[in-house]
């Protein structure tokens, strides 16, 4: 647990130079603070919130380097309030108890609120989650609870509803930019002891994706690699060997674990092989579980592709296979091969609207007893009850197909089946339009001359 009972405000006590750049660059003021216009604009909720100086419990949602912790901070300056940061990774219940119990004396005492700040929220326990809520309900404390993941799956209901939940949006361009321009010229940042070459910042704003975070620790790795070398220009060169790689912009166990996931199934679903390929290679790259990966392939196949191309399918399945099989990184060759199937196949979605609309009306009640031909008549007394009496043998026909009733009297004439005129189903659609046509015709006599077999 970290608080700052008895600090000096930061605009008192000044930036620590040793601090990385990222914290001592931090906004002091709402006016400092970059981004998020829809949240502090000159009428949007936070800013009118934190002016009236509100009792307020907020929950920040959004990636990492949106600013959610440095909101946190601007908001305790601008109300005057008390400022008090846990950690959901090593606070546990007795934590939180004791900072409810520090509330309180201040409360009473000073005449002073206090904001508690968690970070990473959706890692504390319901339990943990639970032990906030008298507090926050009696206003002893204004939480402000940071978290990466979708509030709405990792925070508690009773939380969510006594506090206002605000997404932060990762940062444009233009916003990482003026970023780097204050870092470099504050006599808190690099006071101009380096410039940026164009190349330089065009590779910062890249690698960034939109965390200012991110923006800012490169930004000083790139100038110490600068300034040891007496340059005092960061060039492109200088900044990539000292930033070798840009992490990868993806949290398996976060939000985007499930945006990246969907956004590779509707590139496949949109025949783009390359954004699919790049999503792919995202999902790798962060260490996403291959058989999640694998079994989201195997959907897609039937869901989106279906018998437009059959065997997109089966090679879900053997890539499926194959990863478990061989393991990765080689995993990953299977999964690329049945990325580049799926995503250049043609597409139907045929096969999931008919089970979508059969599951709509077996819900609905449209479904009515078994006709008496299809009933089991392998057990004793079946005969007597008419079952299976009347069923033609179909292979007993020299095409294969009779005009039989097969489903229910209430879904007679019903098509839930409708191929498209891609891929495969071209042909099918043809073929079912006679199959239809003679199965539908009004059943005549038939005697059958082949054994039906054993379960018919």
């Amino acid at each position: 647990m970290s608080s700052l009972f008895d600090e000096p405000a930061p605009e008192a006590s000044g930036a620590d130079p040793g601090a990385p750049l990222a914290v001592r660059m931090r906004p002091r003021s709402l006016d400092e603070v970059v981004g998020q216009s829809h949240l502090l604009g000159p009428r949007a909720p936070l800013r009118r919130l934190v002016e009236a100086d509100e009792p307020m419990s907020l929950v920040l949602y959004g990636p990492p380097g949106t600013g959610k912790t440095t909101l946190a901070h601007v908001i305790s300056l601008a109300t005057k309030r008390q400022f008090v940061q846990l950690s959901a990774l090593d606070a546990g219940v007795k934590e939180v108890r004791a900072v409810i119990a520090s509330a309180k004396r201040e409360l009473t005492y000073a005449g002073r609120r206090t904001v508690l700040f968690i970070d990473e929220v959706h890692r504390f326990s319901k339990t943990q989650q639970d032990s906030l809520l008298s507090a926050v309900e009696d206003r002893i404390v204004s939480l402000i609870a940071a978290t990466t993941e979708n509030p709405f799956f990792s925070v508690v209901s009773p939380l969510l509803s006594r506090s206002l939940v605000l997404a932060l949006q990762p940062l444009d361009d233009d916003d990482v930019r003026t970023l780097l321009h204050r870092a470099l010229a504050s006599d808190r940042g690099l006071d101009g002891a380096v410039t940026l070459s164009p190349e330089a910042e065009e590779h910062l704003v890249r690698i960034a994706g939109g965390d200012g975070r991110k923006a800012l620790t490169a930004l000083e790795s790139g100038a110490g690699a600068a300034r040891a070398a007496g340059a005092e220009v960061l060039d492109l060169h200088t900044l990539e060997t000292a930033v070798a790689q840009a992490a990868v912009r993806y949290d398996r166990q976060g939000d985007q674990h499930y945006d990246v996931a969907s956004a590779l199934i509707k590139s496949i679903r949109g025949s783009d092989v390359d954004a699919a390929l790049h999503y792919l290679a995202r999902m790798v790259e962060a260490g996403e579980d291959p058989r999640f990966i694998a079994r989201r392939l195997v959907i897609s196949a039937s869901e989106d592709i279906g018998m437009a191309d059959p065997t997109a399918l089966l090679t879900a399945v053997a890539a499926a296979d194959a990863v478990a099989f061989i393991g990765m990184p080689e995993g990953h060759f299977p999964l690329a091969q049945a990325v580049v199937h799926l995503a250049t196949a043609p597409k139907s979605n045929a096969v999931t609207v008919a089970m979508g609309e059969s599951v709509a009306d077996v819900r609905a009640g449209l479904a009515g007893p078994v006709p008496p031909g299809l009933r089991d008549a392998h057990y004793a007394g079946a005969k007597k009850l008419g079952h299976g009496g009347s069923y033609v043998y179909p292979h007993a026909h020299p095409d294969g197909v009779v005009p039989q009733q097969y489903p229910p009297d209430a879904l007679m004439g019903k098509d839930y089946y409708r191929p498209t005129n891609r891929g495969a189903e071209a042909t099918i659609g043809a073929r079912l339009a006679k199959l239809r046509a003679i199965v539908r015709r009004q059943p005549r006599e038939h005697r059958s001359t082949g054994s039906p077999g054993r379960g018919a």
